[in-house]
């Protein structure tokens, strides 16, 4: 799968790469409606992509798709087979939620640092932020979509810096997705 399937902006991609981006486009869409049939696309596209991550040495960004895949069965289990039901957080846990995330990531920055990362601070974020943002979604938070709309432009930046051009432009239309979503989710919340 790491044959070249074509070239974009000098930038070589690859058949798993490719794949990998197009599953995650279809459930992360899937994700802004809150059908449930977002987790199984959430679940392949993670697996596909934890290869992709850590052939390219993002390794946080690879461990995070083992979260992916298990949070894809979570919600698969927890979420009705109507789909999602939005409602808000409380101010206290959007302070706790984005403190914990914050310090995490803190901590998180020298690991990678010390293993050879090719993304530190940025990777620590897309890890941290990403779960939290996941956990949001399969508790279903409309917050959660704020969220995934900074992890997204952060992972635009890191991606395109390090040359994986079209995994940036998939991370650009998530970011623009994420809009999307907050908006179908806090006029569809239940509080």
């Amino acid at each position: 799968m790491s044959k070249i399937l074509f070239t974009a902006w000098g930038y070589d991609v690859s058949y798993l790469e490719f794949i990998s981006a197009l599953t995650s486009f279809v459930g992360v869409w899937l994700g802004t409606t809150g059908k449930r049939i977002t987790w199984p696309w959430w679940a392949l596209s993670s697996a596909l992509y934890m290869v992709f991550f850590y052939d390219v040495k993002l390794y946080a960004s690879s461990v995070l798709q083992i979260v992916f895949i298990l949070a894809a069965l979570w919600g698969w289990r927890d979420w009705a087979p109507t789909g999602a039901v939005p409602s808000a957080l409380t101010r206290r846990q959007i302070y706790y939620w984005s403190l914990g995330t914050l310090v995490t990531t803190a901590a998180l920055t020298p690991v990678l640092s010390r293993i050879g990362a090719a993304a530190t601070w940025s990777d620590a974020f897309l890890l941290i932020g990403s779960l939290v943002a996941q956990i949001l979604m399969v508790f279903e938070k409309y917050e959660s979509w704020i969220l995934w709309l900074i992890v997204d432009a952060v992972g635009t930046i890191e991606y395109a810096v390090l040359g994986y051009w079209f995994t940036a432009v998939l991370y650009f239309a998530f970011t623009v997705i994420a809009v999307i979503g907050w908006k179908r989710w806090y006029d569809a919340r239940s509080n």
